[in-house]
């Protein structure tokens, strides 16, 4: 960018990504302080946790080690962001509202200690899981006064029934998949500690279900016969309906500390034998359609990954140094929330014909895209077209930038090699 628009040689721009000390929480608590004062996201707007995995081909990047990348399926040498989306269904609106880089726990060890000096990983960073990465961004949304109605998270948070013991105790009401082999109760269990049979010994310390109620797989409700299934339109979308069979039970489940709780279990069934399984805190007197829709609503975490990484440029981060990583988020972050208000002012000024949706046989007519807005971008902000000096002169100007980096890399092996 810095050569093409403002004829410069890139080291600015370098600069400013990798030690200029600007904050990426900063940016950030701007981005929610503006999605706050937007009164069309006052209501029916969600948090979504995920994370965004990007493939390296070595451990010289903060952050890379082998773990499961969720792009590919699989264990493999990758960085690892825990992202925070938000997204309002009905505004069209989805955006990153704050992600922090997951460093594992190796990268603490000795092993990495020089790596750690060298990519400039700040002294006072710790280890923190993923869940607790999710928790502390949940809370400064919930210090800085970001209007969300709900989390809705995937199975790698969903399983971990404190993270759910957690946001219950922030008054957060979430939206967890959970794996098909969690277990759940379709009655209240009684818990507590057993009674001592013998007088010797040490007296029991952990807790069991005293009543006689046995748990089930909740793949196992999905096959029972005594399950009742109802087929639903969710909402329509621009590669038609979204449609499934769902069944919703009420159930309970006990966190790591034995205490029982009730949560709301919903089945989405697609084809024979395809099912995803949610759960959620919601009251007693919810409706089904209200649990329903807010187990469908995970989807545009996907949309805003596919844009920031398709449109954005998101995966083409090849720094290394771990400030350069926490401003190439910010910076990411910043396209996509200008994407966002772009397509929430145009929504807002320049009304659809309502006369085209029956002409176009559609419910919902297509919205601005990430893309609509890339190609408008490029309207205003033209490429300057360069004159054949012109492009030699840039050309030359990359290689010697190239000769200086070799020749630093070069002088820097060397004084490793040195005898001390």
């Amino acid at each position: 960018m810095d050569r093409r628009l403002n004829n410069g040689d890139g080291q600015n721009l370098q600069h400013f990504m990798s030690n200029s000390p600007w904050s990426k929480t900063t940016v950030f608590d701007q981005i929610q302080s503006e999605l706050t004062a937007r009164p069309v996201l006052a209501q029916g707007s969600v948090l979504i946790l995920d994370e965004s995995a990007d493939a390296k081909a070595g451990t010289n990047t903060v952050g890379a080690t082998r773990q499961y990348n969720g792009r590919l399926g699989k264990v493999d040498l990758c960085r690892v962001d825990t992202c925070l989306a938000y997204a309002n269904l009905k505004a069209g609106l989805w955006t990153l509202v704050a992600s922090e880089l997951y460093l594992p726990d190796e990268w603490f060890g000795k092993t990495f200690a020089e790596k750690r000096r060298a990519l400039a990983v700040p002294t006072d960073r710790v280890f923190q899981t993923k869940s607790e990465l999710g928790l502390q961004m949940i809370t400064r949304a919930q210090a800085n006064g970001l209007p969300f109605e709900r989390l809705a998270c995937d199975a790698f948070y969903g399983k971990d029934r404190q993270f759910r013991a957690e946001l219950q105790a922030k008054n957060v009401r979430y939206a967890a998949d959970i794996h098909a082999d969690t277990p759940v109760y379709l009655q209240e269990p009684r818990v507590g500690l057993p009674r001592r049979r013998h007088a010797l010994g040490r007296p029991p310390t952990q807790w069991k279900v005293l009543s006689l109620h046995t748990s089930h797989e909740v793949r196992t409700l999905a096959r029972s016969r005594r399950t009742k299934w109802q087929r639903v339109r969710v909402r329509p979308t621009e590669r038609g309906w979204l449609e499934a069979e769902f069944a919703v039970q009420r159930v309970w489940t006990i966190t790591d500390d034995g205490q029982v709780r009730a949560e709301w279990l919903v089945i989405r069934r697609e084809g024979e034998s395809e099912c995803t399984y949610t759960v959620l805190n919601d009251p007693l007197d919810t409706s089904p359609t209200v649990l329903i829709e807010a187990s469908c609503c995970r989807y545009f975490t996907e949309r805003l990954f596919e844009d920031g990484k398709t449109e954005i440029g998101w995966d083409e981060f090849q720094a290394q140094k771990y400030q350069a990583s926490e401003h190439h988020l910010a910076l990411t972050a910043l396209a996509l929330w200008f994407v966002a208000e772009t397509k929430l002012d145009w929504a807002q000024t320049l009304a659809r014909d309502p006369q085209l949706a029956p002409q176009f046989e559609l419910e919902v007519l297509p919205a601005l895209s990430t893309a609509n807005v890339r190609e408008l971008l490029k309207t205003v902000l033209p490429v300057p077209q360069l004159t054949p000096q012109e492009a030699i002169r840039v050309v030359m100007q990359m290689f010697i930038d190239r000769a200086r980096s070799t020749r630093s890399r070069l002088k820097t092996q060397a004084q490793h090699e040195a005898p001390t």
